[in-house]
C-alpha cells in the first residue's frame, strides 16, 4: 500500500480556475511501472491506472492489482462494473490503498467489457450510472469521477451526453471526463473505436457551457501540449492518451503549462538513474527489466540516437536476466541537446 503523500492533487472545483492535465487509463499500458516513469517526467499530471474490474478488486490479489509506489501521487484508480454495491466496496478498498480518486469507466467498447454489462454500454442506462456514483460517493471521501463517451451507436450525442451528465452530477459526481467520440459497439473493434468515429470537441465544449460550475475534462486524439492549451480555454481538464504513452517526453511540458512559466532544462541523467534504481528493486523482487523499459521506448523520439535506444530496449532489455546496466548503455547512445550556457 502506498503511504500518504505531502502534496494533495488538484481538487475538482472548476470554479477555482485551476486546470488539470492527466494521462488516460489505458489497458496493458498504464500499469504501475508506466505511471512511475510518467511521474518522473511531470510532478503535476494526474495519473490513472488501467481499468480494474470491481469483482477483481473485491476477490482478487489486491496487492498485485492495486499496489503502487508512493511517488505516483496524484494517482486515480479506474474501476469497471455496473453493480452499485460492488463498486462501492471496490472504491472503499481503493481508497484504503491510498488512491487519490476513484473513476468509473463508462467508455470502454471492448467485447469483454460489454459481456460484463459495463463500460461504454452503460451510456444506455444513465440512471444506473448515477446509482453507481451515489453508492461510491457514500463509500469514500475522495473524489469520484466518470469517464464516458459522447454517445454510443445510434444515440444522439446531444441528448445522450446531457442525460448522463445531468444524472451523475445530481448523484454527486466530482467530475466528468468525456472522450469526444461515439463508441460503436456493433461493427468496430476497440482499436477502430479509437480512430474511426469522428471527434466532436465542440460537443464537449457545449457540455461545459451548460455546466459552468462543474468539472468537465476532454479526451480523444489530443497530440500536443499546444492543443491541450487550446482545449483548456473551453474545458477544465485535458486527458492525454496515446500521445503520452508513445512519446512520454511530452509530459515534461505539463508542469510548464500548468505553472505558466518556463522550467529549467530537464535532467535526463537523473531520470535514467532513478529508473535504473527502480528497475533494480523490481528485479530484486522477481521482476524483469523489460516490465519497466517497455514503457520507455518512445522517450527520446526525434533525437539523434533514438533509433538505437529503441533497438536496445526492444531486444536486449527484454532478455531474461537483463539488468539496469542495459538501460544505462542504451541511454549512452542518445545525443541530448547541448544545454545553453548562461551569459
Amino acid at each position: 500500500m502506498a503511504k500518504p503523500h505531502a502534496e494533495p492533487r488538484l481538487d475538482y472545483h472548476a470554479a477555482d480556475g485551476r486546470p488539470t492535465v492527466s494521462v488516460a487509463p489505458m489497458m496493458d499500458w498504464t500499469d504501475r511501472h508506466c505511471r512511475f516513469l510518467h511521474r518522473q517526467l511531470s510532478r503535476k499530471a494526474l495519473l490513472y491506472t488501467e481499468m480494474v474490474v470491481a469483482d477483481a478488486v473485491i476477490h482478487g490479489a489486491r496487492d498485485r492489482l492495486l499496489g503502487f509506489d508512493a511517488a505516483e501521487h496524484p494517482v486515480a484508480l479506474q474501476l469497471g462494473g455496473s453493480d452499485p454495491q460492488k463498486l462501492a466496496d471496490a472504491a472503499r478498498i481503493g481508497a484504503d490503498f491510498g488512491y487519490d480518486e476513484i473513476n468509473l469507466n463508462v467508455g470502454c467498447p471492448s467485447d469483454r467489457v460489454q459481456s460484463g454489462t459495463f463500460g461504454a454500454c452503460l451510456m444506455q442506462t444513465p440512471q444506473l450510472v448515477a446509482d453507481c456514483v451515489a453508492a461510491m460517493k457514500a463509500a469514500v471521501t475522495i473524489p469520484v469521477t466518470v469517464k464516458c463517451r459522447i454517445g454510443i451507436d445510434d444515440q444522439d450525442p446531444e441528448t445522450a451526453l446531457d442525460d448522463l451528465s445531468d444524472k451523475v452530477f445530481a448523484a454527486g459526481v466530482d467530475g466528468l471526463w468525456v472522450h469526444a467520440r461515439k463508441a460503436w459497439l456493433k461493427g468496430l473493434s476497440p482499436k477502430e473505436n479509437r480512430d474511426i468515429p469522428p471527434l466532436d470537441y465542440d460537443r464537449v465544449y457545449r457540455l461545459k457551457q451548460k455546466n459552468g460550475s462543474r468539472f468537465i475534462g476532454i479526451n480523444g486524439g489530443i497530440q500536443t501540449l499546444y492543443e491541450s492549451e487550446n482545449h483548456l480555454k473551453s474545458v477544465d481538464g485535458v486527458m492525454l492518451g496515446r500521445a503520452a504513452y508513445h512519446t512520454p517526453g511530452i509530459l515534461i511540458g505539463v508542469d510548464i503549462l500548468l505553472d505558466g512559466k518556463p522550467a529549467d532544462a530537464f535532467d535526463f541523467e537523473t531520470l535514467i538513474e532513478t529508473m535504473s534504481d527502480y528497475a533494480a528493486r523490481h528485479i530484486a523482487q522477481g521482476g524483469r527489466l523489460g516490465h519497466i523499459t517497455r514503457h520507455m521506448v518512445g522517450l527520446f523520439h526525434g533525437l539523434p540516437g533514438a533509433r538505437r535506444w529503441r533497438q536496445v530496449l526492444s531486444t536486449e532489455a527484454m532478455q531474461p536476466g537483463a539488468d539496469p546496466q542495459v538501460l544505462r548503455d542504451a541511454f549512452a547512445e542518445v545525443e541530448l541537446p547541448v544545454k545553453e550556457q548562461a551569459a
